[in-house]
């Protein structure tokens, strides 16, 4: 008997388009209070969409509105700067 292979989930990135594993995106999140906000853990309850850990897939992400669109609510410019500050600190680890 073959052994099983198991199945890598993937998620699309909103800012380059590209598939990629799940466990290499970061997920941002809509709570069902209205905040935005970078999942870490990738099990909080709301809304997600995923990025590459990069500023150039936000900054596209940002010009093509991809995450709202993924997000289905319009994302004001304070929130945007926010997740610049966290996805910097991820770049930096």
């Amino acid at each position: 008997m073959p052994a099983k292979v198991k199945k890598v989930p993937v998620r699309k990135c909103t800012g380059c388009q590209e598939m990629k594993g799940k466990k290499e995106l970061l997920r941002v999140l809509h709570t069902p209070e209205g905040d935005i906000l970078l999942d870490a853990t990738g099990r909080k309850n709301g809304r997600g969409a995923y990025l590459c850990p990069s500023r150039e897939c936000l900054e596209k992400a940002m010009r093509s509105k991809g995450l709202e669109r993924s997000l289905k609510v319009r994302i004001p410019e304070e929130t945007y700067e926010n997740l610049k500050k966290e996805i910097e600190s991820f770049e930096e680890r």
